[in-house]
């Protein structure tokens, strides 16, 4: 099954929410690469999508995902981390996290 958006402004607001996570720029990246990697539109990302029962991931898709978001990002995504990722906005959250614990002053 696959998961479309039901507006253009829908698509906005969904954008918006992944904006909030990350910075445009970064979110633009993000949908880029799922829709690479996953061979989908990127309208039919949105945040409750699960990677495999609704973009039709497995998990060597999964693993280039990650692969291609750490070459992206100059980061590395830990395999458990990965392992939690079940949606969209569940790798938003992480990959932003990661990002700013990355971006945090030691200390």
């Amino acid at each position: 099954m696959i998961i479309q958006l039901s507006s253009p402004a829908n698509h906005t607001k969904v954008k918006a929410d992944m904006n909030s996570l990350l910075s445009e720029k970064d979110t633009k990246a993000v949908l880029t690469i799922l829709a690479q990697e996953l061979d989908v539109q990127e309208a039919q990302l949105t945040l409750d999508a699960s990677l495999t029962e609704d973009l039709g991931a497995d998990s060597l898709t999964k693993v280039e995902i990650a692969l291609a978001l750490e070459e992206r990002f100059e980061c590395s995504i830990p395999d458990e981390e990965l392992e939690k990722v079940s949606t969209v906005g569940n790798l938003f959250e992480a990959l932003a996290e990661l990002l700013a614990t990355r971006q945090r002053p030691p200390g």
